[in-house]
C-alpha cells in the first residue's frame, strides 16, 4: 500500500515535467516526461538492494536492482531520483530554452532495463547495477514503460540511504595565497547550527586542529534555469580550512571533522598530502595540465549532459600515477553541470583520490560562469544559470575576489599566472593590469620556468571554428597579450576550451622563433601554445588547413605533464588517457643568462645615444 501511494506521488509529479533542456548534449531532455501516465501494475517491481549503504564508511557503493514487467519492451528503462520523495512544485520560466511547468528536483540518471538483462524482452524480468556516491539524501528507482517518448509508471523502488548522508566527504587540496599554506574544502550535511567543522592534521607524531569556515549556495544566489528550476538539488554545507605554516615537502596527514553540539564526533577517513617546495627549491616538481574533463559514470548510466566519455580513462590515469604527480591544474570546464547541481557531488567524488592528495587548482570556463546580464565577457547561457557560483564555492582559488577568477600561485621552480577568459582582458582592463603584474613580479632566477594558463585558446590552434573565422585564436585572443608574453619571455602558454591536443613552435605575432621542434636549448625567442582541452568531453575537430606554426596535432583524449628537473632542464609531455603513453614530447635546457638575453620585443628599444 505503501508502494502505490508513493507511485501516485510520483506520478503528480511527472505530470507537471515538461521537456527541459539547457545544452545540445543532455540524454535527459530526450524524455518526454510531462507526458507521464500511471501504470502501476500488482505483477510489475522493483527492488532495490542493499537499502542500507556505506556501513563501513564508505561514500561510494554499488546498488543492485532487481526488476519485473508482465510487459517488457525494449524501451522499458529506470529512472533514478534522490531525494526519493519528490517536489510536486512547479517552477516559473527563466530560461527561454526551458518552458514550464516541469519537476523542480531532476532525477540525476537513468538506464535502459535491457543494459544488463538482453533477454529483458522475452523473459520480462531483469537486474541492474548502479553505482550511488553520498550526495546527502536518499534514492529511490522508478521503472517506466513507454520508451522516453511515451513513459509510463510501472513500479517503484523502495528507498535506500547512506548509513549517514551528512558525513563529511570529497576533500579538495587547494593551494592557500601563501606557498606554505594549503587549504581543504569538503562537502557535508552539517549545518553551522548542527556542528562545528574543522580538520585534524598534523606531521608524524603531530597533531593539530584548525577550524574551517561555511557556506552554502541557495537558489537565490544562482542566476536562472535550469539552475534555479528543474536543475535544483540542494548542494549542502561547503567547508574550506586552512592548514598554515607547512615546513616544504613533509608529509602531513589530516581528517575532516564535525563536532556535534550533543558532544559527539563526525570522522571522515584519514588522507595525507606533501607540503609545497618552497619558491625557488632546486627539486623535481611535477605538474599535470589539462581542461573539459567533465564526468562520466562508472556504471555506464546516462545522465546530463552525457558526452565526457574519455573522462573516467583521465581521472584513472591521474591515479595510477598520482606518486608521480605533485599538483593539478584543471583549466575550465569541469564537470560540465550547466545547472544541474547533483553533478557536482558525482565530479567531486570521482577525482577525490586525486584532489584529496595533490592541490587540484581550477580556472573558469564558459560551462562555469557564463549568463546573460552577468558582466561575464560572453553573454551565452553555457553555465545553465550557475553563473560561476558553484565553481566559486565548489573550489577554493587563492583569488583575491571569487567573482574575479584570475590569480597566481607559486610551485617550487614554477611561477603560473592563470587568467579568466570569461572577463576581460584586453589592455586597459582589470585582469590585464593582473596578467602583467603576475608575470614582471617572477623572479626568474628563483622561479626559471613561467606559465601562463586559461580556458579559452588566447593563443593559437587549429580547430575547425576558429579557422572558419581566420583568427586560428579566441576572437581578440592574443592581441593584446603576446607582447605581454614576448617581453616578460613565458615560456608555456596552455589553454583548454578546443577538445584537442595541439602544439606550436615558439611563436610570435605568427612568426616561428625557432625552428627546433623537441629539443629547445638557450632562448626560444618567442613562447610555446598547446591546447590541453581533450580530458574528457567530446572531440573537437581540426580543420585541414595546414600553418608553419603548428608541430603535432591529435584528435584523442589526454593530458600535458611538466616535470622540472633543476633551474636548467624543463620536461613537456603529452599523454593520451586510453593508455597513459607519451605521444608528443619536448625539453627546455638553458640558463639564467639565456632567459636575460634580448629577443625581438623583449627588451627596451636602444639607440646609439644610450
Amino acid at each position: 500500500m505503501k508502494e502505490i501511494k508513493l507511485g501516485l506521488a510520483i506520478l503528480l509529479v511527472l505530470a507537471t515535467l515538461q521537456n527541459a533542456s539547457s545544452h545540445g548534449e543532455q540524454p535527459l531532455s530526450r524524455i518526454s516526461i510531462h507526458k507521464a501516465t500511471f501504470a502501476l501494475h500488482e505483477l510489475a517491481y522493483i527492488q532495490a538492494s542493499p537499502t542500507v549503504l556505506g556501513l563501513r564508511g564508505e561514500n561510494t557503493e554499488w546498488v543492485t536492482l532487481e526488476f519485473g514487467s508482465k510487459n517488457p519492451s525494449v524501451d522499458d528503462w529506470i529512472g533514478v531520483f534522490s531525494p526519493a520523495n519528490f517536489s510536486a512544485s512547479t517552477c516559473p520560466e527563466e530560461n527561454p530554452r526551458v518552458y514550464p511547468p516541469f519537476l523542480c528536483s531532476a532525477p540525476i540518471k537513468f538506464q535502459y532495463a535491457n543494459y544488463s538483462t538482453p533477454e529483458y524482452k522475452d523473459s520480462g524480468k531483469g537486474f541492474l547495477k548502479l553505482q550511488l556516491i553520498n550526495q546527502r539524501s536518499d534514492f529511490s528507482f522508478v521503472l517506466f514503460s513507454g520508451g522516453l517518448l511515451h513513459p509510463k509508471v510501472v513500479a517503484v523502488s523502495n528507498h535506500v540511504a547512506f548509513a549517514n548522508p551528512d558525513a563529511p566527504v570529497y576533500p579538495r587540496l587547494a593551494q592557500g595565497k601563501e606557498w606554505n599554506e594549503m587549504t581543504v574544502t569538503w562537502t557535508s550535511g552539517y549545518g553551522i547550527n548542527e556542528a562545528e567543522p574543522f580538520v585534524e592534521w598534523g606531521a608524524s607524531g603531530e597533531s593539530m586542529r584548525s577550524p574551517a569556515v561555511t557556506q552554502t549556495v541557495d537558489r537565490n544566489s544562482l542566476c536562472g534555469a535550469p539552475a534555479r528550476t528543474v536543475g535544483w538539488r540542494d548542494p549542502g554545507f561547503i567547508h574550506t580550512s586552512f592548514l598554515k605554516e607547512l615546513w616544504p615537502n613533509r608529509v602531513y596527514t589530516y581528517k575532516l571533522g564535525h563536532r556535534l553540539f550533543n558532544g559527539t564526533y563526525i570522522w571522515s577517513q584519514t588522507y595525507h598530502f606533501r607540503a609545497s617546495p618552497y619558491p625557488g627549491q632546486n627539486s623535481s616538481q611535477r605538474v599535470v595540465i589539462f581542461g573539459d574533463m567533465g564526468k562520466d559514470e562508472a556504471d555506464g548510466s546516462n545522465e546530463y549532459n552525457n558526452f565526457q566519455r574519455g573522462s573516467l580513462n583521465t581521472t584513472k590515469q591521474l591515479i595510477r600515477d598520482l606518486k608521480n604527480i605533485d599538483i593539478v591544474f584543471h583549466i575550465g570546464d569541469i564537470c560540465y553541470a550547466n545547472g544541474y547541481l547533483s553533478q557536482w557531488d558525482q565530479f567531486t567524488a570521482q577525482i577525490e583520490p586525486i584532489a584529496s592528495t595533490v592541490p587540484y587548482m581550477i580556472a573558469s570556463g564558459n560551462h562555469e560562469r557564463d549568463w546573460p546580464g552577468t558582466g561575464s565577457f560572453y553573454e551565452n547561457m553555457d553555465s545553465g544559470g550557475e553563473c560561476g557560483v558553484l565553481a566559486e564555492n565548489m573550489f577554493y582559488v587563492p583569488t583575491e575576489t571569487r567573482a574575479k577568477f584570475w590569480y597566481s600561485t607559486d610551485y617550487g621552480m614554477f611561477h603560473f599566472c592563470i587568467a579568466d577568459t570569461e572577463h576581460d582582458w584586453r589592455e586597459g582592463t582589470e585582469q590585464y593590469k593582473f596578467i602583467e603584474h603576475c608575470l614582471a613580479s617572477v623572479d626568474r632566477q628563483k622561479q626559471p620556468w613561467l606559465i601562463f594558463l586559461a580556458h579559452r585558446v588566447l593563443g593559437y590552434s587549429s580547430c575547425i571554428s576558429y579557422a572558419e573565422e581566420g583568427s586560428f585564436e579566441e576572437p581578440m585572443g592574443r592581441e593584446s597579450l603576446q607582447n605581454l608574453w614576448q617581453k616578460y619571455k613565458v615560456d608555456i602558454a596552455l589553454y583548454g576550451h578546443v577538445h584537442n591536443y595541439e602544439r606550436t613552435c615558439p611563436i610570435y605575432q605568427n612568426i616561428c622563433t625557432n625552428e627546433e621542434k623537441h629539443s629547445y636549448k638557450g632562448s626560444m625567442n618567442g613562447t610555446i601554445h598547446v591546447v590541453a582541452g581533450g580530458a574528457g568531453a567530446s572531440l573537437s575537430t581540426f580543420t585541414t588547413l595546414q600553418t608553419k606554426w603548428s608541430i603535432f596535432k591529435d584528435y584523442d583524449h589526454g593530458f600535458v605533464k611538466l616535470t622540472a628537473f633543476d633551474h636548467s632542464n624543463l620536461l613537456f609531455e603529452y599523454k593520451k588517457s586510453r593508455d597513459g603513453q607519451v605521444y608528443d614530447s619536448f625539453r627546455i635546457s638553458r640558463d639564467y643568462r639565456d632567459i636575460l638575453a634580448c629577443t625581438v620585443d623583449s627588451c627596451p628599444s636602444t639607440t646609439l645615444a644610450s
